[in-house]
């Protein structure tokens, strides 16, 4: 009897970290519900949301960049989102760490995370703003 006992707390102890993971797994995936409805397509609209929900990650919440795996740029007082093109291009083509994001990003999204930086995290550079029309023109 003591060695049924064993097996059977020793299978549940083999079983209970997968059951645990699928859990965890599948909770994770409802929590990511609605972020993609093609999971090759971002689906969040404005400017503020595609920047959570794809740049953030590396160019931080406040858009101060950061250094460690890699380097992310600063958003926040550059000078090369003078002009709405250079950010056009590199959310476009990519550049260095930074892949390119013009496959899963529309125009819209593309005009409205350009404009959302050139606007945000104390930048003022509201002339001459990104139109999908211009992100379009850029591809």
């Amino acid at each position: 009897m003591m060695t049924r006992m064993m097996t059977v707390m020793a299978t549940a102890l083999t079983l209970a970290p997968a059951a645990f993971a699928q859990e965890a797994s599948e909770a994770a995936m409802i929590d990511r519900a609605g972020w993609f409805e093609d999971p090759a397509r971002l689906t969040q609209t404005g400017g503020q949301q595609v920047y959570e929900a794809i740049c953030a990650a590396c160019h931080m919440p406040e858009g101060e960049g950061a250094s460690g795996a890699g380097d992310y740029p600063a958003l926040a007082g550059n000078d090369n989102l003078l002009m709405p093109d250079y950010a056009i291009y590199v959310i476009l083509n990519g550049q260095k760490a930074m892949p390119p994001l013009g496959g899963v990003l529309d125009d819209t999204q593309i005009a409205d995370v350009v404009n959302y930086i050139r606007t945000s995290f104390g930048n003022d550079f509201s002339e001459d703003p990104a139109t999908p029309e211009h992100v379009a023109d850029a591809r």
